[in-house]
């Protein structure tokens, strides 16, 4: 099919409704030359005719089908059959013919029956789009706009009958969806098929009820909600329950089963297991709900293009606190999941990263309440309770979650499969299979050692001594968490030290873990019991305001709670060799990790050769690093970072093509950069910058903005979520001028 449809001579049968709304879509729309309309009411075909809906009827559905290009039959799923048979011997050789029925395995065995085991021009349809109304009256052009069709073509099916019927609705502004006849009746057994016998069901049962006046008059919004959809026609849904019995009766024996374990948790007053129905029910009622507004769960690279157009700011100015920080919010779900007891955590990053953790375990059957304004609270199941989780992990933007996961999943006696989204799916995961592969787990990796990983359940693991090729603080706690699972001993020797949040937090739950220079080690056997956690906030999100105060003229802020673990300081470190004015107040201990407020104020920054020794201390914050150098009187040269080009982007290169765009000397070499500074009296141009789907390139870009001559657009932001929600508000408050475009500001 190209170019606009047009489709000269339409069929439709069944007046109602949905096949009313795709007519009128269509029509309006300037897509249809011809329309004939057939139903068995009388007043029905007259009413189409006279609100322009059809062109002509006929009580002789023959006359109405001969000749016809499309064939659409919009009539209950019982009655399919007669209608095929009425038809079969008057449609023309050419004629498509589909269906909007609910349920497709009864369709298709009426369309083999009638018309041919491998009829080829039926396409079987099903629009899940409806109205509290019916009746021609009701038909609705805008029905379908941004509603999901579900079309489950056959092996016969022909292609461009196919290519027709997706055409006329794609027309009508529907979002198209391909599934297997069985898969479709399997999905829409369960979330449309028994919603609708239950609301009917329970209606049923309280109208039979001795109290029933009282019931229906002091009913709530809740049960109007729920049971509106026993509002819908009996005959149509009789026959849907009649049409897709086997695959609703096995869902109903699902949820009876699981109803009757809701019955004995209310009945033993079973807190935990109550609770754990009501989080996860919420979990996913909240996810349906985004799907339907058309926003991302922890799907970032799904969501409309967002930019940020950072104009020249002024000075940045105030006290404030930044997001929980990532890694140790990871971990806290992670450790406080395998804990015995239940852990309270505070100050839990709310970012589409942490979130997409949380999200995993419990899908692994844990229950977890929040998080609520940085609270969560984890009912632990201990390091053996975790369940097989229904589907893949899908664990967005995050490697971290990918990489500390397979190390834990490497013990479990269960097979798991781990996605992600496009930009997590391109990162290096081999790293951490190669290692595991030494310890005995099996972990396949899609092509070049990519994501998905797919990890064997049942592996008895070996502990093992382990030298990391590279510093990887994710590479190392993977290792390290597989050994609590793992037969003997396991150690990991660093070559340069790395983040030791997940040592430190072990520590935390009781586990005994021994750390001598650069070498980490741990025996299995042990136990992890519940404590509280008070996330510090990550001294990654702080570096973007750090290197801002730092650049812009008469800036004088404090960053309040920030951790300042010592594999995590050398944005601090680096910044003050370059001259930087930064005091760290107030140090203390909060959880096990360090903690201080940070004051910031503006300084002419100076170009250094960066120590390599502070490289993997700095690791994540040298975007924000590279801002500072272009900034700075003369050269700084960044080496032994190689690390950069297999994060979220290639950041040397995405981090030089941007310092180059705004008009900065700049050149990226194999494992860093040299930039040359443009001092106090320069300052960035202009410029459109490609962010890479990259969260911590667009808000480097976006601070750079401080010094800039001319407005810097940074495209594709929507990660930005991934770790620091709030970014736009907080910087705002402090003096960033920032500008969002797209998304649901559109």
């Amino acid at each position: 099919m190209s170019g606009k449809l047009l489709v000269p001579r339409v069929a439709v049968i069944g007046l109602g409704l949905i096949g009313c709304s795709w007519i009128k879509g269509l029509r309006v729309r300037g897509c249809l030359e011809e329309v004939r309309g057939y139903d068995r009411n009388l007043d029905s075909m007259q009413l189409a005719l006279s609100e322009g809906l059809i062109d002509a009827y006929s009580e002789n559905i023959a006359d109405v089908v001969r000749d016809a290009d499309l064939i659409i039959i919009s009539v209950p799923i019982m009655a399919v059959k007669s209608v095929l048979e009425a038809v079969r011997d008057h449609i023309s050789e050419t004629a498509v013919l589909t269906d909007v029925g609910s349920v497709k395995g009864a369709v298709a065995s009426d369309v083999s029956a009638i018309l041919g085991a491998n009829f080829p021009r039926f396409v079987l349809g099903h629009p899940i789009a409806g109205s509290e109304k019916s009746g021609v009256m009701a038909a609705n052009e805008h029905l379908y706009v941004h509603h999901k069709v579900i079309i489950t073509p056959q092996d016969h099916t022909d292609k461009d009958a196919l290519a027709l019927v997706r055409s006329a609705w794609q027309a009508v502004g529907a979002d198209l969806e391909h599934m297997s006849v069985d898969h479709h009746d399997e999905v829409l057994a369960a979330t449309s098929h028994l919603p609708h016998l239950l609301a009917y069901s329970l209606v049923d049962t309280l109208a039979n009820s001795h109290e029933n006046k009282e019931i229906f008059n002091y009913a709530a919004g809740g049960f109007r909600d729920f049971t509106r959809i026993a509002a819908s026609s009996p005959v149509m849904w009789r026959d849907i329950f009649a049409a897709n019995k086997d695959h609703l009766l096995k869902t109903l024996d699902l949820f009876s089963h699981d109803l009757s374990s809701l019955r004995a948790a209310v009945e033993q007053g079973d807190a935990t297991t109550l609770m754990g129905v009501l989080t996860r029910a919420k979990a996913a009622r909240d996810h349906f709900s985004k799907i339907l507004a058309r926003r991302a769960y922890v799907e970032p690279m799904k969501t409309a293009s967002i930019s940020y157009i950072a104009n020249p700011g002024k000075a940045l100015s105030g006290s404030f606190r930044v997001p929980g920080d990532k890694s140790i919010s990871h971990r806290s779900i992670m450790l406080g999941s395998l804990a015995n007891g239940t852990t309270e955590v505070t100050g839990f990053l709310e970012g589409e990263d942490s979130l997409a953790t949380l999200q995993a375990f419990r899908d692994m059957g844990v229950v977890i309440e929040g998080p609520h304004r940085g609270r969560v609270t984890i009912h632990g199941v201990g390091l053996h309770g975790l369940q097989s989780p229904p589907n893949a992990l899908y664990l967005g933007n995050s490697g971290t979650s990918m990489r500390l996961l397979a190390g834990l999943m490497a013990g479990q006696s269960f097979d798991v499969e781990m996605s992600g989204d496009e930009s997590l799916s391109k990162r290096p995961m081999g790293r951490v299979a190669d290692p595991l592969a030494l310890m005995g787990a099996i972990v396949d990796t899609a092509e070049g050692g990519r994501p998905p990983l797919k990890v064997k359940g049942g592996s008895d693991l070996k502990g093992i001594h382990y030298d990391l090729p590279m510093a990887s603080a994710q590479v190392k706690s993977c290792v390290l968490l597989a050994g609590l699972y793992a037969e003997g001993e396991t150690s990991v020797t660093e070559p340069a030290p790395t983040r030791d949040h997940t040592e430190r937090m072990l520590r935390g739950f009781g586990y005994d873990v021994m750390t001598e220079g650069n070498k980490v080690t741990l025996r299995s056997g042990g136990e992890l019991t519940a404590t509280e956690i008070d996330v510090p906030s990550d001294i990654s999100s702080a570096a973007f305001f750090m290197v801002g105060a730092s650049i812009m003229p008469g800036s004088d802020i404090t960053l309040e709670h920030v951790g300042i673990n010592p594999t995590r300081v050398g944005v601090i470190n680096i910044l003050r060799a370059m001259g930087g004015n930064i005091d760290v107040l107030n140090e203390r201990e909060v959880g096990g990790e360090p903690v201080a407020d940070i004051r910031i104020r503006s300084a002419q920054l100076k170009g250094i050769h960066i120590p390599e020794d502070q490289v993997p201390l700095a690791i994540d914050e040298f975007p924000a690093i590279f801002v500072a150098a272009a900034c700075a009187e003369g050269e700084t040269v960044l080496t032994g970072a190689e690390e950069l080009r297999v994060k979220e982007s290639d950041r040397i290169q995405a981090m030089v093509d941007g310092l180059v765009t705004l008009g900065v000397n700049a050149v990226g070499t194999e494992d860093g950069a040299i930039i040359q500074g443009f001092g106090p009296e320069g300052s960035f141009g202009g410029g459109e910058i490609d962010s890479q789907h990259d969260h911590r390139i667009a808000m480097s870009f976006a601070m750079a903005s401080l010094r800039g001559s001319a407005p810097i657009v940074v495209r594709d932001c929507a990660n930005v979520a991934t770790s620091f929600p709030g970014f736009v508000e907080l910087s705002a408050n402090a003096g960033l001028e920032l500008v969002v475009e797209g998304g649901d500001g559109e």
